[in-house]
């Protein structure tokens, strides 16, 4: 009897989701920095998501949505974003749509500096990371809560009029982690280490830690246009960690053929230097473990499924 390769991955797909709760709903409560700005992924596959406010976004959530299904996981994944704010705002202003059901899981942050009229501070995060559990928690006592440490940015280092400036580039995502460690403790959350992989990304080489100066050849602007938001890589690495951290699957269990890499013009070097920062960085954190070669993959980049 002829088993065509459709079949063989269907049924490990199968096998390797067993365990796994079929819609579990996961929710994004964050700023730009969620949503995509200055990328391509800003309105990636927003028909798979849903976006609470109505504004047609995928961003990252829509990548974590599709690293999800190519492994086999069932998550409902919704968004509640507004650009250059902090948790506070989502307090102040968003209850009514966040607090509308109990989520199985949340991934929220704050502002990029830890606190916009106070960068470096972290008592604004801490307040209101926690104040924010307290709320989830009311809707689903057993919700998976999750704070994600931003990265380093290059226009708060380089020019003189930046918080960071003059320190080194990672020093930067260094204290945001920092932040993000002393909110986590407050709230009762895990952290996910974007930035912390930024660091890594740049510390190895795969990355430019110097948009400034020009890009070296055959490194990654993990930034935009602006050196303050991520460029399409990354917010690539961003749906890395995330996907690892919360499903526990070694990102380069997706294959250098991933294709939203494919459909968001990331080469294969790229996706896979891409995934392997990722891994090493949740590997060092006890997140994951080495398993890279979960489904079979195609021989070459292709579109996603539609779904």
């Amino acid at each position: 009897m002829r088993v065509t390769t459709a079949v063989v991955a269907g049924l490990l797909l199968a096998l390797t989701s067993t365990g796994h709760a079929a819609g579990e709903s996961v929710l994004f409560v964050g700023n730009s920095f969620t949503f995509g700005s200055g990328s391509a992924v800003r309105f990636y596959r927003s028909h798979t998501v849903t976006d609470l406010n109505n504004e047609g976004v995928g961003g990252v959530p829509a990548l974590f949505k599709s690293f999800t299904e190519q492994a086999g996981f069932d998550y409902e994944v919704a968004l509640e974003t507004r650009g250059g704010v902090g948790i506070d705002f989502h307090l102040d202003n968003k209850l009514g749509v966040i607090g509308r059901r109990g989520w199985d899981k949340v991934v929220a942050h704050g502002y990029s500096t830890l606190d916009q009229e106070k960068p470096r501070d972290p008592g604004k995060l801490v307040e209101t990371a926690k104040q924010l559990g307290d709320v989830l928690r009311a809707k689903n006592p057993k919700v998976d809560y999750y704070l994600m440490a931003t990265w380093s940015r290059a226009d708060q280092t380089y020019p003189a009029r930046g918080a960071w400036a003059g320190q080194p580039i990672e020093q930067m995502g260094k204290d945001v982690r920092a932040g993000y460690d002393k909110a986590a403790a407050a709230a009762g959350a895990k952290v996910i280490p974007v930035g912390d992989a930024w660091n890594r990304a740049m510390a190895t080489g795969v990355a430019d830690p110097n948009p400034y100066d020009g890009i070296e050849a055959g490194k990654l602007n993990l930034w935009t246009y602006d050196s303050y938001h991520a460029s399409t890589a990354g917010y690539y690495l961003e749906a890395l960690v995330i996907f690892g951290s919360i499903t526990g699957r070694d990102p380069r269990s997706l294959g250098d053929n991933e294709c939203s890499g494919y459909e968001l013009g990331l080469s294969t070097s790229e996706v896979h230097k891409l995934q392997q920062v990722a891994f090493d960085q949740l590997k060092e954190m006890g997140t994951v473990t080495a398993n890279p070669l979960m489904l079979p993959k195609p021989t070459s980049p292709d579109r996603c499924m539609a779904r």
